[in-house]
């Protein structure tokens, strides 16, 4: 019986990429595989059919015989082949390696972990920036052995299990899958002679005292690495990064939102109805604010320019204060009497509403709130 072009088997084109034909044959292997057709000869034959022409087409050298002489120039009973079959282990193990997190690959060394740092600071030293030192508890490599976990004067030996590998490999059945060396923990490497001061671990414990420059305009949330400042690697691997997070503490006056400073500023009832000037309080220091007359109590003010600095853009935000009219308390008979006289002058009725418009407006409000309930 002829044998189907392996072009056509994999259903890709004859100038396909290797890329596409492990992809193509990755699918069919899943549709076709022994274990999912449940005995089905037929589709037993078809799998080994898919194989072998993955075999050939994976193949450069096959490849450039099969599109030069067709079947003939992989066939090894006809003289000049190329053929004969690989093992489905290595195929299986090459393509669907990532599943199974097999494939084969050296022992290496390992990256250290990445390490995070809290840090609190107060919003002036955040809007201004500052150099601070923290210390942080972690893993750096041991100086008596350099890092290696071996005994000074010996070094690590080879693992006669993995041989280096780091990994062993089980096969079962067509299933060929890679597991960590039980013997060296995947390192690919033993030590016969461990380190007396580490202990063969090749890192030790250690609070690292560091200098961290916080640039001006930070805010919770953000971030600064220190490259290089995380635990130490295994085997000389290089060390992981250090993440310190910012925190900024509530603020007794001040309440941040974004670049944008926020405070309220209470005014006596007197200043409030007669304007001028007060002062309030910015991160630089006190400035004058003009308060105009008759001013309501949650009317906002800005300051332009006295907000914090973007540690992004560099723009400035801005400071918002929020005025608030303080009514007196613990006034004396004569100031009762003075207000009492300032009441009366205002008069009552429509003559009130010119001094006190909200006033009459929300009491007409409820007025017609309640006559409308009655209608």
């Amino acid at each position: 019986m002829s044998k189907r072009d392996y072009y056509e088997v994999l259903g890709v084109a004859k100038d396909a990429a290797e890329r596409d034909i492990k992809k193509a044959y990755k699918r069919l292997a899943m549709k076709y595989h022994p274990d999912r057709t449940q005995g089905d000869k037929a589709l037993e034959e078809k799998f080994k059919e898919i194989q072998e022409a993955y075999e050939i087409l994976t193949d450069e050298q096959k490849r450039a015989a099969y599109d030069r002489f067709g079947h003939a120039g992989v066939d090894p009973n006809r003289g000049g082949g190329h053929g004969g079959h690989a093992d489905f282990g290595d195929i299986f193990g090459d393509v669907f390696g990532d599943i199974f997190g097999g494939g084969r690959r050296q022992s290496r060394a390992r990256q250290g972990s990445d390490l995070r740092y809290n840090l609190e600071m107060s919003l002036e030293d955040a809007v201004r920036g500052k150099n601070v030192e923290i210390k942080v508890p972690t893993l750096v490599g041991c100086d008596e052995c350099d890092g290696s976990g071996a005994k000074k004067g010996t070094s690590p030996t080879t693992c006669p299990t993995c041989h280096g590998q780091g990994q062993v490999q089980m096969r079962q059945g067509f299933f060929a899958v890679q597991q960590t060396c039980p013997t060296c923990s995947g390192r690919g490497k033993i030590i016969a002679d461990p380190c007396r001061k580490c202990h063969g671990h090749g890192r030790m414990e250690k609070t690292k005292t560091l200098s961290v420059k916080v640039p001006a305009g930070v805010d919770t949330g953000d971030r600064i690495r220190l490259s290089g400042e995380g635990e130490a690697g295994e085997m000389g691997g290089p060390a992981g990064d250090l993440y310190v997070q910012v925190h900024i503490k509530d603020h007794p006056i001040f309440v941040r939102d974004g670049n944008n400073l926020y405070c309220e500023v209470p005014i006596s009832f007197t200043r409030a109805a007669l304007g001028g000037e007060i002062e309030v309080p910015t991160l630089d220091g006190k400035v004058k604010l003009k308060v105009a007359p008759e001013t309501q109590t949650g009317r906002m003010f800005r300051l332009r320019g006295k907000g914090v600095k973007s540690v992004r853009s560099g723009s400035v935000g801005d400071l918002m204060c929020k005025v608030v009219v303080e009514t007196p308390v613990n006034l004396t008979s004569r100031q009762k009497e003075l207000l009492e006289e300032l009441d009366k002058s205002m008069g009552i009725g429509d003559e009130a509403a010119k001094y006190r418009p909200k006033e009459k407006g929300f009491f007409d409000g409820v007025k017609k709130f309640f006559d409308d309930l009655t209608n």
